[in-house]
C-alpha cells in the first residue's frame, strides 16, 4: 500500500506555474547598479552576533555585566588607596550657625590615624588611615564665598555637606546648592554636628522635621549624627565606600588641585614668572606638551614635570620602590637632564617644542590679502585727478603735515558721520520700543510712582545720596520691566520713523516668503570678528576622534594617582597671591584646540529663582565647564529649523539658544548665567549646558512694522501709517503683508503722497484688525570676551521692591 501511494503521488507538470523566490528585502539588484561594480564591507560583527544561540548571549551579557561590576570596584578601591589620589572631600557649610570647628576635630581624631595640615589653604588638613588604608583630603569652605565652592567641586570626588540641626540651611546655602546642582553635583553626603543641648523628644521632632525639609533637595538621602567619634568613622567609611558620581567634563581632562605652590620671578620682570604647582594628577593621564587651564586666570604652557617624594604616603618605603619603578619607566625621557635631577626631585618629562600645544587663540587676518595686482600708470593718474578736483582749503594749525589735515573734519562732516555710524550699528536700543513710556500718560507716571513709594522700605539711617541712588536703580528697573512686557505684548513691532525714510532706516533687512523655507546663505555678509576665529570642517567627527583616543589611553604623561610639580610658565605674580589668600589653585588640562576661539551656543533655561528682565547685549558671566568669563550674548529661539529667530528678552517660560564668543570647548559641559548687581553681588539667572561650536549657526533679527486698514472692502483695503511717503511704499511693494486675524496679501499701489497703500488680500479684513510687515536681519553677537571675572560679593536675597502688579499694563 505503502508503494502504490508513493508511485500514485502527484507531480507538477510541465505548465506549472513558477514563482520568484523572495529575496528577504535586501533590493540586492538595485543596490548593486548604484554601487557601480564595487564589493561592500560585510558587517562580520554583526553576524557573529546573530549567530549567537541563547547559551552564548546570555553568557555574553553575563561577562560584560561582571566587566562593569570589577571595574566600579576597581574605581572605589583606587580612590584614597596607597596607588591612587587621596580621596578628596570638600566640607561646605551650608548655614551660618553650622559648627566647622568641632566637625574638622572629629574627623581628626580616628584611631591610629596622621594627620598632616595643608600648606595653602587654611582649615584643610590630610587624614592617613593605614589601618584601613585609606587616605583623605578635607578642604573646608563657606557657602558664600561662590568661586571657591565651585572650583573645589569641579575636582572634589566627595562634598560633605554640614547643616544646622533646626533650619538645615540658609538663603546663601539655597543659592550655593542651586549653583552646584547646575555645575553638575558629585558624591555627597550629608552631615548633622550639634543638637545635642535638645530634650530628647524635640531633638526626635527636630529631626524628623529636617528630614522632610531636605526630601526637596536629596531625595532618598541619609543624615548622618556628628556628635561622636564613632559617628565620625561611620561618616568616612560612608564616604569611601559610596559610589562615585561622575562629571563629563572632568573625567576627560587631566586636572588637580594644587597643595603646594612656589613662585619663581623671570629675569626680565618680577611680575610674571614660573609656577611651580605641586598635587595629584586626577581624571586623566597629564601630558606636557598640552596646555593648562587655571580656573580663573588662564591658559598656560607646561615646561616640564617633575616627580618629588609623596608627602601623604601610606608606607613610605613601599612608594619609595614605586618611585623608583616610575623612574626606571620614564628614565628615557628624562636622560637628557640626568645631571641636573636632584636627590629628591625627579624630572619625569620635559617640553617638545615641536609637539607643544601653541598659545594663539586667535587669527590674525590680513587686510591685504585679497589684494594680488598693483595699480597702473593710468589708475594712478586717474586717481590724482580725481585728489586735485576734491581738494579744499581748511584751515588748521600751524605745523600741521598733508596727512594730518586729510583726517580734520569739518563740523557739518562730523554729523554726517555719526548718522553713518548709527545706521551701522542699528543696535538693539534702535529697535526696542522707546515710545512705550510715553503713550502710558502721565497719569499712570504718577500712578507707578504713588505704588514705588508705597512699596519702598528705607531705613533712618540711609543718608540723601544713598536714597536717590536706590530710587534710580528702582526707575531703571522698572524701565526695563515695562519694555519687557511690551515685548511680549507687541512682539518685535516697532514705529515707522517720521524723520528718517523707511528705506534708509531698514536698509540692511530684507522680506522673506518663508522664514522656515526660505534659504539664506551662512557665508554672506560675515563680520570683521569672524575673520579672527577658528572653525571646524567637522565638529562632531572631531570631537568623537578626540574622545576616542582618551578612551583607548594613547597619550603618554604622568599617571592617575602619581605626585608631581607642574613648572607653569608665564604666569602673573596674582596667581601666587591668590594662593596665598587661601583660594583654592585648580588646574585643567586642554584638550587639542581647546586654546582657541569661536562662536558657541549655550542652551540655557531660566532660573526660577530670578524674574528680573535681562536684555541681549547685556553683559553676563558664564562659568563653562572649568572656565568662567564675561560676554554679551544673544539670545535666539532652540528650533530644529536652518534659521532662529532672535530674542529680545531671556525669556522664562522657554528654553532659549544663547551665543557668544569664546574658547573652544568639547561638550558636555554645563554652563551657568550669572547677573552682577550693582553692589557686587552675583545672581544666578539662568542653567544649561553647551550645546555646539558653529559660527555657520544662522541667528535673525526680526522687525515687524504695523499699519491700520483705512477702507476696507470684499478683498481690497487702504492700509495706513504704516509708511509715510510714496516712495517707502514702491520700495516694500515686493514684500508679503499678514495680518493678526491670519490674512495674507500683498501691496498694490500706493495712494497719494503721504504713505497710504492700496492692498490686496485673501479675505475680507475686520475693522479691528492690523496688517503687519516682516522684515529680517542675520546678527552677530559682540566681541565682548574678557577672562577677568571679579570676586563676588557673599550673596544675600534681594527683597524686590518692584513686584509684577506695578508693572502690568493694559
Amino acid at each position: 500500500m505503502v508503494m502504490a501511494a508513493a508511485a500514485g503521488a502527484h507531480r507538477p507538470g510541465p505548465l506549472k506555474q513558477q514563482n520568484k523566490a523572495h529575496k528577504g528585502g535586501k533590493h540586492s539588484g538595485s543596490s548593486q547598479r548604484r554601487a557601480g561594480g564595487r564589493v561592500p564591507v560585510k558587517a562580520q560583527p554583526r553576524r557573529r552576533l546573530r549567530d549567537l544561540n541563547r547559551v552564548d548571549r546570555r553568557h555574553q551579557a553575563l561577562q560584560l555585566r561582571r566587566q562593569r561590576k570589577e571595574a566600579v570596584l576597581a574605581e572605589k578601591r583606587n580612590l584614597g588607596s596607597r596607588d591612587g589620589p587621596p580621596h578628596l572631600v570638600v566640607v561646605l557649610l551650608l548655614h551660618s550657625r553650622a559648627a566647622a570647628h568641632d566637625t574638622l576635630r572629629l574627623l581628626q581624631s580616628q584611631d591610629s590615624a596622621v594627620v598632616r595640615a595643608d600648606e595653602g589653604r587654611a582649615g584643610g588638613f590630610a587624614l592617613l588611615c593605614p589601618r584601613l588604608k585609606q587616605r583623605w583630603r578635607f578642604v573646608t569652605a563657606q557657602a558664600g564665598d561662590l568661586h571657591a565652592v565651585l572650583d573645589l567641586a569641579k575636582v572634589a570626588d566627595s562634598l560633605l555637606f554640614i547643616l544646622d540641626p533646626v533650619d538645615g540651611w540658609d538663603s546663601a546655602g539655597e543659592h550655593c546648592l542651586s549653583c552646584l546642582f547646575a555645575q553638575g553635583l558629585p558624591s555627597y553626603a550629608l552631615a548633622v554636628p550639634g543638637g545635642t543641648d535638645l530634650p530628647p523628644k524635640k531633638r526626635i521632632d527636630a529631626r524628623k522635621k529636617l528630614s522632610k525639609s531636605i526630601e526637596k533637595r536629596f531625595p532618598e538621602a541619609k543624615l548622618f549624627p556628628l556628635n561622636t567619634e564613632q559617628e565620625s568613622s561611620l561618616l568616612l567609611r560612608h564616604l569611601s565606600s559610596q559610589k562615585q558620581r561622575h562629571l563629563a567634563f572632568r573625567d576627560r581632562r587631566a586636572h588637580l588641585l594644587a597643595r603646594a605652590a612656589e613662585f619663581v620671578p623671570s629675569q626680565d620682570s618680577d611680575l610674571v614668572g614660573t609656577l611651580k604647582v605641586s598635587g595629584f594628577v586626577r581624571g586623566q593621564t597629564l601630558n606636557v606638551n598640552s596646555l593648562v587651564h587655571i580656573v580663573g586666570h588662564g591658559d598656560f604652557q607646561v615646561s616640564q614635570v617633575d616627580a618629588p617624594p609623596d608627602p601623604l604616603s601610606l608606607n613610605p618605603r613601599v612608594v619609595k620602590g614605586q618611585k623608583r619603578s616610575q623612574d626606571m619607566e620614564v628614565q628615557d625621557d628624562s636622560g637628557n637632564g640626568a645631571d641636573e635631577m636632584e636627590e629628591d626631585v625627579k624630572v619625569l618629562m620635559k617640553a617638545d617644542p615641536s609637539k607643544q600645544e601653541s598659545l594663539q587663540s586667535e587669527v590674525v587676518p590680513d587686510p591685504m590679502e585679497g589684494e594680488q595686482t598693483w595699480p597702473t600708470e593710468e589708475e594712478l593718474q586717474e586717481a590724482e585727478d580725481s585728489l586735485k578736483a576734491n581738494r579744499r582749503v581748511v584751515k588748521v594749525p600751524k605745523g600741521t603735515s598733508k596727512y594730518q589735515a586729510a583726517w580734520i573734519v569739518d563740523d557739518g562732516e562730523e554729523g554726517s558721520e555719526k548718522d553713518d555710524d548709527d545706521d551701522e550699528d542699528d543696535d538693539m536700543d534702535d529697535d526696542l520700543m522707546e515710545e512705550a513710556v510715553s503713550q502710558e500718560g502721565e497719569s499712570s507716571e504718577e500712578e507707578a510712582g504713588e505704588e514705588e513709594s508705597e512699596t519702598m522700605t528705607v531705613s533712618e539711617c540711609l543718608r540723601d545720596d544713598q536714597y536717590d541712588e536706590k530710587m534710580e536703580e528702582d526707575e531703571q528697573m522698572l524701565e526695563r520691566y515695562k519694555q519687557e512686557r511690551m515685548d511680549e505684548m507687541f512682539p518685535d513691532e516697532v514705529d515707522t520713523p517720521r524723520d528718517v525714510p523707511a528705506r534708509v532706516r531698514f536698509q540692511k533687512y530684507r522680506g522673506l516668503k518663508s522664514f522656515r523655507t526660505s534659504p539664506w546663505d551662512p557665508k554672506e555678509n560675515l563680520p570683521r570678528d569672524y575673520a579672527r576665529i577658528f572653525q571646524f570642517q567637522d565638529f562632531s567627527r572631531t570631537r568623537k576622534n578626540l574622545f576616542r583616543q582618551i578612551e583607548k589611553e594613547e597619550t603618554e604623561g604622568a599617571l592617575v594617582g602619581w605626585y608631581v610639580t607642574l613648572h607653569v610658565c608665564n604666569v602673573p605674580v596674582s596667581v601666587m597671591e591668590s594662593f596665598k589668600e587661601g583660594k583654592p589653585l585648580v588646574l585643567f588640562s586642554l584638550l587639542p584646540h581647546e586654546q582657541k576661539m569661536s562662536v558657541l551656543n549655550f542652551l540655557v533655561r531660566r532660573h526660577p529663582g530670578n524674574s528680573e528682565p535681562v536684555r541681549a547685549k547685556e553683559e553676563l558671566i558664564f562659568h563653562c565647564g572649568f572656565r568662567r568669563f564675561r560676554a554679551s550674548p544673544l539670545f535666539s529661539q532652540h528650533t530644529s529649523a536652518d534659521k532662529h529667530k532672535l530674542e529680545r528678552f531671556l525669556r522664562p517660560d522657554a528654553a532659549l539658544v544663547v551665543t557668544v564668543y569664546a574658547p573652544i570647548t568639547f561638550p558636555p559641559a554645563s554652563v551657568l548665567l550669572f547677573k552682577q548687581r550693582s553692589n557686587g553681588m552675583h545672581d544666578l539667572i539662568a542653567t544649561g549646558s553647551l550645546l555646539s561650536v558653529d559660527p555657520d549657526r544662522i541667528v535673525i533679527k526680526r522687525l515687524v512694522l504695523s499699519g491700520h486698514p483705512f477702507k476696507i472692502f470684499t478683498k481690497m483695503a487702504v492700509v495706513r501709517y504704516m509708511f509715510f511717503n510714496r516712495e517707502d511704499v514702491m520700495w516694500f511693494k515686493p514684500v508679503e503683508l499678514r495680518t493678526k486675524w491670519g490674512r495674507r496679501g500683498h501691496i498694490k499701489e500706493p495712494l497719494g503722497t503721504h504713505g497710504h497703500m492700496k492692498c490686496h488680500f485673501d479675505g475680507q479684513l475686520k475693522s479691528q484688525d492690523t496688517v503687519l510687515l516682516n522684515l529680517y536681519k542675520r546678527v552677530f553677537p559682540k566681541w565682548t570676551y574678557d577672562p577677568h571675572v571679579p570676586e563676588p560679593v557673599p550673596w544675600v536675597r534681594s527683597e524686590s521692591t518692584l513686584p509684577e502688579r506695578e508693572v502690568e499694563m493694559e
